[in-house]
């Protein structure tokens, strides 16, 4: 395997490790009930999606 010839300094590490951090979860609140969730997808507390009643939810408490 290749090894390397000269080593990298701390400014090209760092560059190259610039786009590995892990981006925050975008959530957004439901119109409906107001709890948060993911975009583009159902709520999973009230079950709509674009103010239409996708899924029925039953309530856990």
């Amino acid at each position: 395997m290749p090894n390397p010839v000269k080593r990298h300094s701390r400014t090209r590490r760092n560059m190259r490790r610039a786009h590995d951090f892990l981006t925050p979860v975008q959530a957004s609140a439901c119109p409906q009930c107001g709890k948060f969730k993911l975009p583009h997808r159902v709520c999973p507390y009230c079950g709509t999606y674009k103010g239409r009643t996708v899924i029925k939810v039953e309530n856990l408490a």
